[in-house]
């Protein structure tokens, strides 16, 4: 009877361990109820959730212990901020500047010699001047288009050109990208020694803000040295901006060695706002240097501007030059 009982016993224990085994092999085997796939992806969002804050590492035998970061979840908001609010605001400034400019045309027009062109010039800028100013605009333009292109090349130009020529463009613009990068630095650099001394502001310059700098009234015309108060905001914006591009564009290029990953990221957001601003600036710049302003490109074409145009809008910088050359008027 007791052997009875002890064979009785052993069968209900591997019953019961049988029982066990199918139900870990269904729940493992993917034959699980619907309430429990339904969960899923409440399971998979209270993972991210959980790694939000600390990035999920490891231990690796290499040298680069870098290589060791499995997860970094700051990468994900770093997108979305590229992705959402920089490229979204970004788009729309250089919409709205353009946008604007063409009003400006479109109202104001062309803005005109008021005395006429005089048939006589002076020297406006000089070679090096003219040397210097045209390194950095070549290498900006460059610059900017190969960089929009990253930012907006994908949406706009690739349905356009097709993958084959997309991808060639933007291997030659990345390659334009890093190595234009140098002469423009200089470029910004020789500026920046070149005209430092004429583009402190002073209070010449808050009349002539004051009065529209002459842009939006005909006959009018405030006074101003070598450089207007406008001028010297271009010129400010882009010393400081190119400094922001260029150190910002620098930890990118040479990747870790003066900050991590998260640092990286932020230098990459910080050089994609930068660069946006500055093309928009540049392109206010380049309208009133061209089609705005009757006379304008001849500054950085020949060098040689119109005598009514100097004395229209650089009434002071005349004067001074006439005293110190002895010519008159």
């Amino acid at each position: 009877m007791r052997l009875f009982n002890f064979k009785r016993t052993a069968l209900n224990a591997r019953m019961a361990w049988a029982a066990l085994a199918l139900g870990l092999m269904l729940s493992f085997g993917g034959i699980v109820p619907a309430s429990a796939q339904q969960a899923a992806p409440a399971d998979e969002s209270a993972l991210l959730q959980q790694l939000k804050g600390a990035p999920v590492a490891g231990r690796v035998s290499i040298p680069d212990a870098k290589s060791g970061v499995l997860i970094q979840p700051q990468g994900r908001e770093w997108r979305q901020t590229l992705e959402g609010p920089v490229k979204q605001a970004g788009g729309w400034l250089l919409v709205i500047t353009v946008v604007a400019l063409a009003a400006f045309l479109a109202i104001r027009g062309r803005i005109k010699i008021d005395a006429g062109p005089a048939g006589r010039t002076i020297e406006r800028f000089s070679g090096a001047e003219r040397f210097a100013h045209w390194l950095t605009a070549i290498c900006f333009i460059i610059l900017g288009l190969s960089g929009l292109n990253l930012s907006f090349g994908r949406a706009l130009l690739l349905p356009v050109i097709g993958p084959e020529a997309f991808t060639g463009l933007t291997s030659f613009g990345k390659l334009a990208h890093n190595f234009l990068s140098f002469p423009f630095v200089l470029g910004v650099l020789l500026m920046a020694v070149l005209w430092i001394r004429h583009n402190i502001f002073n209070a010449i310059d808050m009349e002539w803000f004051r009065q529209g700098g002459g842009l939006l009234q005909k006959g009018v015309h405030p006074p101003a040295g070598k450089f207007n108060g406008g001028q010297k905001i271009i010129f400010w914006s882009v010393v400081i901006g190119a400094a922001v591009l260029a150190v910002s564009g620098y930890m990118l290029m040479f990747p870790f060695y003066v900050t991590d990953i998260a640092g990286m990221q932020l230098a990459q957001i910080v050089h994609a706002v930068a660069g946006i601003v500055m093309v928009a600036i540049i392109l206010a710049h380049i309208y009133i240097g061209s089609i705005g302003m009757e006379g304008a490109f001849d500054a950085m074409g020949s060098g040689q501007v119109d005598m009514n145009w100097a004395k229209e809008h650089h009434s002071l910088w005349v004067k001074e030059t006439q005293a110190r050359v002895g010519g008159d008027d």
